[in-house]
């Protein structure tokens, strides 16, 4: 048996601020850092082999705190930018609130919640599942393979990408799905034929 956990990272300054983040690179709030502690305490009897993060620094700092809650600061950890969050383009720095009253709610709307439609010079959730699945399946899943427990942290819209994978979810069902910051999700895998299970709902990965 071998277990994946996923974490989004801790509050942002920008979270707080209710601004489009993406991909620019903005630090965790104190009650991010709170959050993060409150992960590492969870996972603190956990048995942890390798962590994976993006390139962005909220991310990184909410898995250092994690693994420092934990007494393991040896803990292997790999970045990389395929698990950054999905690129807002243009619209990363602006007020969400301000932004909807600018283009209209409506396509404010579409731009953050349909699958495949990107805001301008940005990423649709579609373009994030085809840069984050390839690189769980080419470098995360194999430590999974080689039972080897996995922490990833990373962001809302890169960690929906790969629920919907590991939970074989519709581009509807996905939509729905929010993910809080700071709150384990725990998916477990059985030798040999790598299904995912949460909350009790087996799903077959490969």
């Amino acid at each position: 048996m071998t277990k994946l956990f996923l974490v989004r990272h801790g509050q942002s300054q920008w979270n707080l601020e209710n601004r489009f983040t993406g991909w620019k690179d903005v630090d965790i709030t104190a009650l991010g850092q709170l959050e993060a502690e409150q992960a590492g305490k969870i996972l603190k009897e956990e048995k942890i082999d390798v962590a994976f993060t993006s390139k962005l620094i909220r991310a990184q700092n909410t898995l250092k705190i994690i693994l420092n809650e934990r007494g393991k600061t040896d803990t292997p950890v790999i970045m990389d930018e395929a698990l950054n969050e999905r690129s807002y383009g243009e619209l990363e720095g602006l007020n969400k609130t301000e932004t909807a009253k600018k283009f209209g709610a409506e396509q404010v709307h579409i731009w953050r919640r349909s699958f495949d439609i990107a805001p301008p010079g940005g990423e649709s959730l579609k373009d994030t599942y085809n840069r984050v699945i390839p690189y769980f399946e080419h470098f995360i899943q194999p430590q999974l393979q080689a039972q080897k427990n996995v922490i990833i942290v990373a962001h809302g819209n890169s960690l929906r990408a790969l629920i919907m994978y590991l939970e074989h979810l519709s581009s509807k069902e996905i939509l729905e799905r929010e993910i809080a910051t700071g709150k384990p999700l725990t998916y477990v895998f059985f030798d040999g034929n790598m299904k995912a299970v949460k909350l009790g709902k087996v799903r077959n990965i490969l």
